[in-house]
């Protein structure tokens, strides 16, 4: 995504651009916005409408919303090449919601940083895969914090607010675009109930746990096949005793995974181990000559490594599953 923004519809004057973050980005035209509103008009049953200008290199996605007598549009511009059909198709309910949002704080202090993390946080999602988009369920505190609330069982939209401020001190934050991620992941369902209006399900939990590799074998297609052979079975041998005695909650409990897995080399690291090994060098050179960090991952068997060829000994991987409160 390379930008949003709010624009109000003048009944006298036309289109007006509230504000745009990035904020040093040239202003889309008059020109562009009466296109907008021409679309609109004409898909009156459609909130969101998209808009590809023959003469930009930018795709637009438009929602317009009626606030207080007065129409406003947000818009997100995205370059011409990406994909954003799984915005139309995925993010429509959540988009109003933080389109109302943001619209409703406009004349305050509070609409910059607003408009700030709503931008960084649908741009940042679209850019992980899934993998890392669901490390950060464990790594973004609010949203850890969110799922943890969830775990205990069915909650309103209004008590979740509260609890995030009175015991966890979250005040200004924007729970429509938070919880977006949470429903494009299928960990959550919205349902209305009578007397509590917008109400939130975990329908999916979060976990993560050690598995043994796939295709080592194979990944080590460039080492002389006599060596490859006796590494391999040092190898075998070195899993099976490990994983034989592996309790995985203590892993879980001392947050040993994603004491590592958070750092952004040990990261790339398993993610290059996965297809190929590695010389010794080569992975210090991924995470940066930090000896000590090579070594502590040998220590806790996520590595392994025998005549300088490195292996991966632990795929870290994250898990959904029923929730407890649902078994």
């Amino acid at each position: 995504m390379e930008r949003i923004v709010i624009v109000h519809w003048n009944k006298s004057t036309g289109p007006q651009t509230l504000i745009q973050y990035p904020p040093e980005k040239e202003s889309l035209s008059k020109d562009i916005f009466l296109k907008i509103w021409t679309i609109h008009e004409l898909n009156k049953e459609d909130k969101m409408i998209e808009l590809t200008h023959d003469n930009m290199d930018t795709q637009l996605v438009s929602i317009i919303h009626k606030y207080e007598g007065e129409v406003y549009f947000l818009i997100l511009a995205y370059d011409k090449k990406d994909d954003i059909e799984n915005i139309i198709n995925d993010y429509p309910d959540i988009l109003t919601n933080v389109g109302k949002n943001l619209i409703g704080l406009i004349s305050t202090n509070k609409i910059t940083r607003a408009i700030s993390e709503a931008f960084n946080t649908i741009k940042n999602y679209s850019k992980l895969n899934e993998e890392e988009n669901l490390l950060n369920f464990f790594k973004d505190k609010i949203k850890n914090t969110i799922l943890k609330i969830l775990r205990t069982g069915v909650i309103s939209k209004n008590k979740l607010k509260k609890i995030l401020k009175t015991e966890y001190g979250f005040s200004t934050i924007n729970l429509d675009l938070i919880l977006m991620s949470f429903i494009r992941e299928n960990l959550i369902l919205k349902e209305i109930i009578p007397g509590s209006n917008d109400c939130y399900f975990l329908i999916n939990d979060l976990s993560y746990m050690r598995l043994p590799p796939k295709n080592i074998y194979k990944s080590l297609s460039d080492v002389d096949i006599e060596e490859r052979d006796e590494v391999y079975n040092i190898y075998l041998n070195s899993l099976v005793e490990f994983y034989s005695k592996y309790n995985c909650t203590q892993d879980i409990n001392n947050n040993t995974i994603l004491n590592f897995v958070f750092d952004k080399n040990v990261y790339l690291l398993f993610k290059t181990l996965r297809s190929k090994s590695l010389t010794v060098n080569e992975c210090l050179n991924i995470l940066n000559n930090n000896e000590v960090l090579f070594n502590e991952l040998l220590d806790n068997k996520f590595i392994f490594e025998s005549k300088g060829i490195v292996l991966l000994f632990t795929d870290v991987r994250l898990v959904k599953y029923p929730p407890n409160y649902v078994i």
